[in-house]
C-alpha cells in the first residue's frame, strides 16, 4: 500500500537510546547497561505517570529524573557536572544503522519524527547526526500531551493534513504503536530484538526487525 505520510518515533526506532552506556562507562566502569536499562524504563514510566495524573511535564525533566534515579538505584552518587553530561548525551545518540541512508533511498517521499521529546532535545540530536533536512519535526511538547494519549496522534493527524488510513507510522515502542493503531494510523513495530508482539488486544499492521524490511 502507498502512504501519503510516513512518521517516526524517535528515541527507539531511528536512534539507539543505549547508545549512552559509552559515556557512562566513562564515569562508571562495568555500569553502563545497568545504568542505561534502568534510565530508559523510569525515563517510560514517569512520562506515563504524569500524563495519567494530567500533570505534564517536559521529556527533558522527565528525562533528568530518570537518570537520577537511575543512578541511585545503582548506588552511584553522580556529581552535577557528570550528570550534566550524561543529559548532553541525549543530543549524542547514534541513529540506526539504516537510518542516515533513509531519504537517500526514498528521496520522493517525505519523513516526520513524532516525538514525546522536546524542540530543544531533537533540534540538536538531529544537527548532530547530520538529518536536519532528512526529516520534519513534530514534538508532543508542542501540545503538552504525550503519546500513546490519542489527542497527541490527533495533533500529528491534523499537521499532517492527510486521511488516517495514508498515515504510516513507525515506532519500537510497542505503547506507541498501540497508541497509533488504537488512534487509527496504520503501524510498522520496528522490531530490532525480534519479541514477541505482547498481547494487548492491537495488532500492528506490520512487523519488521529494521526500517529497510519494509518497502515504503
Amino acid at each position: 500500500m502507498s502512504y501519503k505520510a510516513y512518521v517516526f518515533d524517535a528515541y527507539g526506532t531511528l536512534f539507539d537510546v543505549h547508545s549512552v552506556m559509552k559515556k557512562i562507562h566513562q564515569f562508571f566502569p562495568d555500569q553502563g547497561p545497568s545504568v542505561s536499562e534502568e534510565w530508559r524504563n523510569r525515563q517510560v514510566h514517569y512520562f506515563l505517570v504524569r500524563q495519567l495524573i494530567q500533570e505534564y511535564k517536559p521529556f527533558n525533566d522527565i528525562t533528568r529524573w530518570a537518570l537520577l534515579d537511575a543512578l541511585a538505584i545503582n548506588n552511584i552518587d553522580a556529581e552535577f557536572d557528570i550528570v550534566e553530561e550524561l543529559m548532553h548525551e541525549y543530543t549524542q545518540l547514534l541513529p540506526f544503522d539504516e537510518v542516515p541512508l533513509l531519504k537517500e533511498n526514498h528521496t520522493d517521499k517525505t519523513f516526520t519524527i513524532f516525538s514525546n521529546g522536546t524542540r530543544a532535545m531533537l533540534d540538536p540530536l538531529l544537527a548532530n547526526n547530520r538529518l536536519t533536512k532528512d526529516f520534519d519535526l513534530l514534538s508532543a511538547n508542542d501540545i503538552n500531551i504525550y503519546k500513546p494519549h490519542p489527542k497527541a496522534y490527533q495533533y500529528a493527524h491534523k499537521t499532517l493534513k492527510v486521511n488516517k488510513d495514508e498515515i504510516l507510522f513507525f515506532s519500537s515502542n510497542p505503547w506507541d504503536i498501540t497508541g497509533a493503531a488504537s488512534y487509527g494510523f496504520h503501524t510498522a513495530w520496528v522490531n530490532r530484538k525480534k519479541q514477541k508482539w505482547p498481547e494487548i488486544g492491537i495488532q500492528p499492521t506490520y512487523l519488521i526487525n529494521q526500517l529497510n524490511d519494509i518497502l515504503i
